[in-house]
């Protein structure tokens, strides 16, 4: 979309709306997507890997967020709502800021209906991010982690999976076990 259609929406007017929305919004380059309710598995997902990293991150200068903040990818003209998302940037510390634009890990915790999404365009989206060095895709509906890692060329690769069912994130110097992401978990 261009910014001289009428259908486009800028920026600020949808930072704007979105504060006073009951409901959560991504953005997309003029565009506006309406998000949906999760499901318990994604929730309980979410909420297992904040637990981690909050506690892992305390006193270290890095914050994690989930679901409700957004990410600013500036050279998208992109918003969204990352799952979890992580920032050790001194950028990101204003308090008022509705958003973070310099995050080191952003996680997505998938459903049926937005993995092709998450895959695809969000993916290429986020990579845009400077300082994003991890993209993590989480299944909900099966055990299942894919680790995405920013090597120092700055190209993108599969990370491994280490035989002990615990994932690295190099980003924040955090290993996690399969069995506390999917604690409680039915799958």
């Amino acid at each position: 979309m261009l910014a001289t259609d009428p259908l486009y929406i800028t920026p600020e007017d949808y930072l704007a709306a979105e504060e006073i929305s009951p409901h959560r919004h991504e953005y997309r380059d003029g565009e506006v997507f309406a998000m949906t309710g999760g499901t318990r598995n994604h929730h309980a997902i979410t909420a297992n890997l904040h637990l981690v990293l909050g506690n892992h991150l305390r006193d270290s200068g890095c914050r994690a967020f989930v679901e409700g903040m957004k990410t600013h990818v500036e050279a998208k003209n992109a918003f969204y709502y990352p799952d979890v998302v992580v920032t050790c940037d001194d950028r990101d510390r204003p308090s008022d800021d509705p958003y973070i634009s310099h995050p080191c890990l952003i996680i997505e915790v998938l459903s049926p209906s937005t993995a092709h999404f998450d895959r695809t365009e969000k993916f290429a989206d986020y990579r845009a991010i400077p300082s994003l060095c991890e993209y993590v895709l989480v299944a909900s509906d099966h055990r299942q982690v894919e680790l995405f890692q920013r090597n120092n060329h700055g190209e993108w690769g599969l990370g491994n999976m280490p035989e002990d069912d615990t994932i690295w994130l190099a980003s924040v110097d955090c290993a996690i076990a399969l069995s506390e992401i999917y604690r409680d978990v039915n799958v």
